[in-house]
């Protein structure tokens, strides 16, 4: 073998060798380009901003040529962001097209002929759809009944050939809870993100809790339920989560999650941190904002909000309990109503903030939390609004449902 031909095999092996550590170089400058930009499908989280400097919130009538009498709940079915559905107390639900010119609403459901509503707490009082819903076309109601008193936890199915009309013989009673009085109904359903649907209950009614239902485990009332309804075999209504925390006490119902409430109207599911958030109800001068935690006392009728119940009582027993991390006096309302940690993309200002308000005063207030205590509560509006119940879309904006029999929504005023 000739010294040139040797020659010019070891330029190719070094010109092969250059190649591979340009291309070697290359490979690596756009490995660290890119990882430092975000997926093109990853969700840029908004920077939290401080509450302190909103001045130019508003209300606009989000469906204006809409009007109903006594709405109490407005959703959407999961990610299916076409169609609103809407609770009307008497024991209706009206569904219609996510669209700001809609006219007109179909009837979903009518119960009316099992529904109690004389009482001003009675009638249906909530919705929830299955999480299968688009498979199973499940959905479930909340309403109080009559002949005896007592709440229904039902589940319905939606029509299979008019997908706006669900059968109202489809009905499968799930729990049916006795109620003393008319009054207190809690009323809230909601599937957790572990998949168990929970229940909201008051105490049954009667002022000042006079059965002690808040503080008895062995009844339901004055309690936040959870319980499974999925994963059922056709002779079960639900199981008993065992993880649920007075499963194995002995003389205590094992659907409790958590205890000692009054009236929780409206509790929600923030998306992103999983807290459970609930506006409870008081009695005589102050309402609540609970963060419901696992076998938590909340308090009723040992306590209403911070505050020894009666007032005339100047020391109580405050050990074990859960006290609100946020509380309001009846000098700016007197019947709070729950919302939403909202987590849409319009209002960039409210991101993170729980949003509630109040029946009577028409106040809405912006909460912030910071997993151990508030680090701002401000209030966003004073309106002419009867606040019935807050409600929330596919796309996580939030609504505003009053006795005025309008729909409305929050919105920025501009600078």
């Amino acid at each position: 073998m000739s010294p040139l031909h040797v020659l010019k095999g070891a330029s190719r092996i070094l010109i092969l060798t250059a190649l591979l550590v340009l291309i070697l170089l290359a490979s690596i400058l756009i490995i660290l380009s890119t990882s430092s930009k975000p997926a093109v499908d990853q969700k840029v989280e908004p920077r939290q901003l401080s509450l302190a400097n909103i001045s130019n919130m508003s209300l606009e009538i989000a469906f204006p040529n809409l009007s109903f009498e006594r709405m109490v709940y407005l959703t959407q079915a999961g990610n299916d962001a076409k169609r609103f559905f809407l609770v009307l107390q008497r024991g209706e639900i009206q569904v219609f097209p996510n669209r700001r010119d809609v006219n007109s609403t179909n009837l979903f459901l009518n119960i009316t002929d099992r529904v109690e509503s004389t009482g001003n707490e009675q009638g249906l009082l909530a919705l929830t759809f299955d999480p299968d819903f688009q498979r199973n076309g499940y959905f479930y109601s909340y309403y109080t009944a009559a002949s005896p008193s007592r709440s229904i936890l039902s589940r319905f199915s939606q029509g299979t050939v008019d997908l706006d009309q669900a059968d109202p013989n489809s009905e499968t009673i799930i729990l049916e809870i006795p109620q003393p009085y008319a009054n207190h109904n809690g009323g809230q359903i909601v599937f957790g993100p572990d998949g168990y649907l929970y229940l909201s209950l008051g105490d049954g009614g009667g002022g000042g809790d006079p059965q002690r239902n808040g503080q008895n485990l062995g009844t339901l009332l004055g309690k936040m339920l959870r319980i499974d309804v999925r994963n059922i075999t056709s002779n079960e209504k639900y199981r008993i989560p065992q993880d649920n925390p007075f499963v194995n006490v002995a003389g205590a119902r094992g659907e409790i999650w958590a205890y000692g409430l009054r009236n929780p109207w409206r509790f929600s599911f923030d998306n992103k941190t999983g807290l459970l958030w609930a506006a409870d109800v008081g009695q005589n001068e102050y309402e609540e904002i609970d963060i419901i935690k696992k076998g938590g006392n909340y308090g009723w009728n040992i306590m209403e909000g911070l505050h020894c119940y009666p007032t005339s009582i100047s020391n109580c027993n405050k050990n074990g309990l859960m006290l609100p991390i946020s509380e309001y006096s009846h000098a700016d309302g007197c019947s709070v109503t729950g919302g939403y940690v909202y987590r849409g993309n319009l209002l960039n200002e409210l991101y993170g903030a729980y949003i509630y308000g109040d029946f009577c005063s028409g106040k809405i207030w912006a909460l912030r939390f910071n997993g151990s205590q508030v680090t701002e509560n401000v209030q966003l509006l004073d309106t002419h609004l009867q606040i019935s119940s807050f409600g929330e879309d596919a796309a996580k904006e939030l609504y505003i449902l009053s006795f005025d029999g309008k729909i409305y929504r929050l919105a920025s005023a501009g600078p």
